[in-house]
């Protein structure tokens, strides 16, 4: 319904759609998608082949029909109608999310972000929710934006190239059309130009495995680098592929990538790499899928690095670093392969300071996924890793398993985990200048064979745990968390980030530096075990990371650690210095650390009494509570009360006349006097108490089993019952006995079986800590107390009483 035609402006219809759709308004059309044929459209007509968003939310292709349309236009009541076709009779679904607009405002509904950055060149991409015209505004102040590029085509994916920029500069922007900005013009819309290649400058890298859920585990491990990085650029990052779960479609890179890391797209480029995930929508063959429709990646070395002519894997350099990106799901990984002829060629004609290599499945990995027995990974260890190490890669990343582990640095290692060998580790410390000290490579560039370190970073957006104990591997962690590289000349640091923003492992590599060795033994002191001595084999008998050339107990690992002139495998005590060694009990425990330096036994169960004292010198006995008197402590006694009852068999361990359920009573007699019946009865053996059941029947009808509680727990062997028997009807009686371990039964029938009424009597009668006495009763009713000693007559029991000599009855 439109009131006045005059107010419409533009017309637009647009839809999310499977196969093809058409619109008419007010019977005449106004649009047809491309896939239907021309002429007449009927029921059968096929609608092409187009795919939907196939994703909760809709991503409408809207259409301008406002040449057509607004003279359709009346003033009231219009009639729109839309037709959905399918490709045929055989497809399988048919979609459509329509939409009519009108007076529509141009809106971005994803970026600005930013692709294939270079020294001199960077592509802008957002989207619009309608097709416009495309035009970047830049300049190298906010107070200077002019007209960068432009595309006259109406597109709702805009890809706009930069060109003809300044290397190492930053450049704020602004995106839009013909007619207006759309985003940008502000301090958050810049990007800082890669400096020239070759050139080394001061470089941030933020590396992200398997981002992919978008959840708050995601924005966790995001914030936490936001946090740690502060204000300092980011200036490019790499993912790991499995960028947007669960299938890669467009939705899903929406709402897991564009509505996740806005800020940084709109500032920094990101490099990717294909995971599985992205795979599901996405061919590499083709080039196609929103993998590929989303980003722009190099195929003819535009930013650096040799032409690969496919955007599955490509090269690139920022400053003196040199990356490599491969393609581990669907690209043939065999030798002679496209991707490896390549790979070859693209690292021999590189003369960068440093090489980075990054793909999705990790050649070493024990986390959620076995780099000993997956294809994808054990082809990218055998065929990959051979190559790289060949030519001097000093870095790889990889995700697909979420977990982070980091190898040492290794060469030559391209069998299953079990064949690592000490050989294979050219440096077997931590990398960590504060702890075994840096890796050191002395050649600056490419060095053939000099070591990688090799990373699985996949836990930027959920962990999957795994052994996570691969040999290669220096640390590994279940933990989520980000990488952070920062490279500034011929030195490399790296940083795991955890979700909290803790620095869980670091590492650096020196390029450039003859280690030093002053004791010239040709160890690198930063990894020699007796720095200051020549120990050329490394021999560390006992593994404690200090050489046998310079350790004084070479074959103790705990050393003298006390300083008494001992060392720890031969001193009864080596963490308290005795110099003399004394030891009167000859249990190889000297008198100064012995708890019981005349008892040989000592205190072996931990009470604090030496065994020579102890009545359960095998078994805690603190107090060494002896219920029985008999010199065998409680906690050892396996008949506490002496009752002939073990323990096990005892229901009252510490009552020495009760240990199993009370037995059924004696005779029962009854006797009926007027206004009521009296009855008495034996206590059954070990009863304590009664519990006392009645029925009433008419005097025909047979006992039936359904008796009701009359008398709980009676501590006296008879009650009385004030009901007298009515005429016709009976009056019956049972009666059980009870203890602390169970109640009896309450009789027998005429056929022998045990009558137990039911329900029974409620449980009244309480003992909590078994001893035969009940809690109301018992001034220590949480623990045994038989001899109820209460020495400030406080009503509370000593071994239960916070004051046992001065009166607190509330234990306040």
């Amino acid at each position: 319904n439109i009131p006045d035609v005059g107010q419409v402006t533009n017309v637009f219809v647009g839809a999310d759609f499977d196969d093809a759709y058409a619109v008419w308004i007010n019977g005449v059309e106004v649009f047809r998608s491309s896939g239907l044929p021309g002429g007449p459209l009927d029921w059968s007509t096929p609608g092409g082949d187009h795919e939907s968003s196939n994703d909760t939310i809709p991503h409408y292709e809207f259409t301008d029909v406002t040449g057509v349309a607004l003279g359709l236009l009346i003033n009231g009541d219009n009639d729109v109608a839309i037709a959905a076709f399918n490709a045929g009779a055989g497809s399988s679904d048919l979609v459509l999310v329509p939409n009519l607009t009108l007076n529509k405002t141009k809106q971005v509904n994803r970026g600005p972000y930013l692709q294939q950055g270079s020294s001199n060149a960077i592509t802008v991409r957002w989207r619009t929710d309608v097709p416009t015209d495309s035009r970047v505004i830049c300049g190298t102040s906010l107070d200077s934006l002019m007209l960068c590029a432009q595309n006259a085509t109406l597109v709702q994916d805009h890809e706009i190239e930069l060109t003809s920029l300044s290397a190492d500069t930053t450049y704020y922007y602004a995106i839009g059309d013909s007619s207006e900005i759309l985003a940008g013009d502000d301090a958050d819309h810049k990007f800082i130009t890669a400096p020239l290649t070759g050139v080394a400058r001061a470089t941030r890298i933020w590396i992200l495995g398997d981002s992919c859920k978008g959840d708050q585990t995601a924005l966790d491990v995001r914030d936490a680098y936001f946090n740690a990085a502060g204000t300092d650029p980011t200036h490019l990052w790499l993912m790991l592929g499995d960028n947007a779960y669960d299938s890669g479609t467009d939705g899903e890179y929406q709402s897991k990538l564009f509505d996740i890391y806005a800020d940084m797209l709109r500032q920094s480029v990101l490099w990717p790499t294909l995971g599985n995930h992205d795979g599901v929508t996405a061919d590499s063959a083709t080039q196609t899928g929103p993998y590929y429709d989303i980003f722009s990646l190099p195929t003819s070395g535009e930013a650096g690095g040799l032409a690969s002519g496919t955007e599955a894997y490509y090269s690139f350099d920022y400053g003196n670093i040199h990356f490599v990106v491969l393609d581990s799901h669907e690209t043939d990984r065999s030798i002679g392969s496209a991707m490896l002829t390549w790979l070859e060629s693209d690292l021999a004609a590189n003369t960068q300071d440093w090489i980075i290599a990054y793909w999705h499945h990790p050649a070493y990995s024990k986390g959620s996924h076995d780099s000993d027995t997956e294809l994808n990974l054990v082809e990218m260890r055998q065929y990959v890793v051979p190559i790289l190490d060949d030519y001097g890669v000093d870095l790889t990343f990889t995700g697909h398993s979420h977990s982070y582990e980091r190898s040492f640095l290794i060469d030559g290692h391209y069998d299953v985990s079990t064949t690592f060998v000490e050989a294979m580790k050219v440096d077997g410390g931590d990398g960590d200048p504060a702890g075994n000290g840096p890796y050191v490579k002395p050649v600056v560039g490419p060095d053939p064979h000099s070591g990688i370190v090799h990373t699985v970073a996949g836990s930027s957006g959920q962990i999957s745990g795994g052994p996570l104990d691969h040999p290669a591997m220096y640390i590994s962690y279940n933990l989520l968390g980000s990488v952070v590289l920062d490279i500034d000349g011929d030195q490399l640091d790296s940083v795991f980030l955890d979700s909290t923003g803790q620095v869980r492992d670091s590492f650096t590599i020196i390029k450039g530096v003859l280690c030093p060795d002053p004791d010239l033994d040709d160890v690198c002191t930063h990894n020699d075990n007796c720095p200051n001595v020549p120990n050329p084999g490394q021999e560390d008998a006992d593994n404690d990371l200090l050489g046998d050339a310079c350790d004084a107990c070479p074959f103790d690992p705990s050393n003298d650690f006390d300083a008494d002139g001992f060392c720890g495998d031969v001193d009864n005590c080596p963490f308290v210095s005795n110099p003399m060694q004394l030891n009167d009990d000859g249990d190889a425990l000297g008198n100064i650390c012995d708890p019981c330096p005349f008892d040989p036994l000592n205190d072996v169960d931990g009470d604090f009494v030496c065994g020579d004292l102890d009545n359960c010198p095998a078994d805690a006995n603190t107090n060494q509570l002896d219920f029985d008197g008999d010199l065998l402590g409680d906690f050892c006694d396996p008949d506490d009360d002496n009752d002939g009852a073990a323990d096990t068999a005892d229901c009252a361990p510490f009552n020495g006349s009760l240990s199993q359920p009370a037995a059924p009573i004696g005779n029962t007699l009854r006797i009926d006097k007027a206004g009521g019946t009296a009855l008495t009865w034996l206590r059954g053996d070990q009863g304590h108490v009664s519990n006392l059941y009645r029925a009433v029947r008419p005097m025909n009808q047979p006992y039936d089993g359904a008796f009701a509680c009359l008398v709980p727990e009676s501590p006296a062997p008879n009650a009385n019952d004030p009901q007298a028997p009515v005429p016709g009807m009976v009056l019956y009686y049972l009666v059980s006995a009870r203890n602390t371990c169970g109640e009896s039964v309450a009789g027998f029938a005429s056929s022998g079986a045990p009558i137990q009424p039911a329900p029974a009597c409620p449980a009244l009668f309480a003992d909590f800590d078994g001893a035969g006495r009940i809690d109301l009763e018992d001034n220590c009713p949480m623990a045994v107390n038989p001899a109820q000693v209460d020495a400030d007559g406080d009503f509370v029991g000593d071994l239960c009483d916070n004051c046992p000599a001065v009166p607190n009855p509330d234990q306040a």
